[in-house]
């Protein structure tokens, strides 16, 4: 069983659009589906990949509840697809959504501090963090650089390390290997830290020896396969993970094992 951790889909009516946004944000990435639940999910499909957690991001107190709406419709069953929500961190009534979330089922939150314009270890996140780990649910962050946004890093490995003890040893998964582009400080601050890698969009991107290294001194047990489709193909980013000198037990934590515990499945 292989399940991706990390993923994106869009409202049908807003798909195009959103997708012609993030592409021209970006630098002209091509996403490789229409950015539609049933897109994502025949994408998959042709990749031998049989479950996703999906992320969504809310960039404005105005768009929090929608987002979720759509979130809490995508966990209908059908599509093999888990939706995780967002909040808007300055929000007014973010604390209510995230209680929304948990009453909804909802299993997590992600953040994209560049996006949502906060730094990871601003204090006034902290009571956020603890209220997301009070109801048991896993926290999402982007990780590191983003290709569409200038420095400085809002969600450096630094900081991160810095926010760990807030959440209490509730699961916290930092995307991308830990930080994008930033491996180094991963190694430096979150290896071996009681946080989960996915491995998202790092196909070509990390140095492969970089990822070995990361791989097993953080251990398998503590990585959770990824792809960010529609921008990375699921085939590139498994071949990553496939050259990792893995044992057959460490390669089915970090396929589905690991994310299947997560997600209490």
């Amino acid at each position: 069983m292989t399940v991706d951790f990390h993923t994106h889909v869009f409202p049908e009516k807003l798909a195009a659009r959103a997708l012609q946004q993030l592409s021209d944000k970006s630098g002209g990435l091509r996403p490789l589906f229409d950015g539609t639940p049933e897109g994502l999910a025949n994408h998959m499909k042709s990749r031998g990949v049989d479950l996703a957690v999906v992320l969504s991001i809310a960039t404005n107190a105005n768009q929090q509840r929608s987002v979720n709406d759509f979130a809490i419709a995508i966990n209908n069953g059908q599509y093999p697809l888990i939706a995780f929500g967002s909040v808007f961190p300055s929000a007014p009534d973010a604390a209510d959504e995230i209680d929304r979330l948990a009453r909804a089922g909802i299993k997590g939150v992600k953040f994209h501090p560049e996006y949502q314009g906060f730094f990871v270890d601003d204090e006034w996140m902290f009571p956020i963090y603890e209220r997301i780990a009070s109801l048991g649910m896993i926290t999402v962050f982007h990780a590191g650089a983003d290709i569409g946004f200038p420095k400085p890093i809002h969600s450096s490995p630094k900081r991160i390390a810095r926010a760990l003890p807030h959440f209490g040893g509730a699961p916290v998964v930092a995307a991308h290997f830990g930080g994008y582009i930033s491996w180094d400080e991963v190694e430096e601050h979150l290896v071996g830290r009681d946080v989960y890698f996915d491995t998202s969009f790092c196909f070509g991107r990390i140095p492969f020896p970089q990822a070995e290294r990361i791989a097993s001194m953080h251990g398998a047990g503590r990585l959770l396969f990824g792809s960010d489709l529609p921008w990375s193909d699921e085939i590139d980013e498994l071949g990553l993970i496939e050259r990792l000198h893995l044992s057959d037990g460490e390669l089915r934590q970090i396929l589905s094992g690991n994310a299947l515990r997560l997600l209490n499945l």
